[in-house]
């Protein structure tokens, strides 16, 4: 979310955040909404752990829309979305993960690619759909795999690319010079 704000705040990009909703109460971008100002609150979406279901849902599709929200920028927020959110935004929310989909979709991407012996990594920003990290992409960032790389070194480089990726990203959706055609994002140049 910081990077998002700042390329906001430095006119970057032409964008607002309306409302931050975490699924931990006591996230960090609880903390970084309210030095921006920015409307915020923790939604709990028990009795699920690892997605957003049911009256959860529904609250959060109900929250988003009175905000005035038209896209919806995942953060962090480790939960599969279900249809419900995704027809209520139709291609319009956006994750980042920390691989170059479709490899090593899932948690914990940099150690597979780790394990795997991968010479490349990297980050995806793509469109959410009904899989897990396998929506069309919009923007991706190679990060080399060092060889003395650990798990921690290699996600704290693809996390400096993360924070490039997504203002890209949302740049690309704000112009409105992009379409999805199937799996893929034709972008146009402006």
């Amino acid at each position: 979310m910081q990077s998002v704000v700042d390329a906001i705040e430095n006119g970057q990009l032409d964008a607002d955040v309306r409302l931050v909703l975490a699924d931990v109460p006591d996230a960090k971008i609880l903390e970084r909404a309210a030095r921006h100002s920015i409307p915020s609150m923790y939604l709990d979406c028990a009795p699920w752990k690892t997605k957003l279901e049911g009256p959860a849902e529904d609250k959060c599709i109900s929250l988003l829309k009175e905000a005035g929200v038209d896209t919806v920028v995942l953060a962090g927020f480790m939960r599969i979305v279900k249809l419900k959110l995704l027809e209520a935004f139709p291609n319009r929310v956006l994750n980042i993960h920390p691989a170059i989909l479709p490899a090593f979709p899932g948690v914990h991407s940099w150690t597979q690619a780790l394990s795997y012996g991968c010479k490349v990594a990297g980050v995806t920003v793509h469109f959410v759909d009904a899989g897990t990290d396998s929506g069309p992409i919009i923007v991706q960032k190679a990060v080399p795999v060092l060889e003395d790389d650990t798990p921690e070194t290699l996600h704290a480089r693809i996390q400096v690319q993360e924070h490039i990726a997504y203002p890209e990203a949302l740049r690309i959706i704000a112009s409105g010079a992009y379409r999805v055609e199937g799996r893929r994002v034709r972008i146009f140049n402006s």
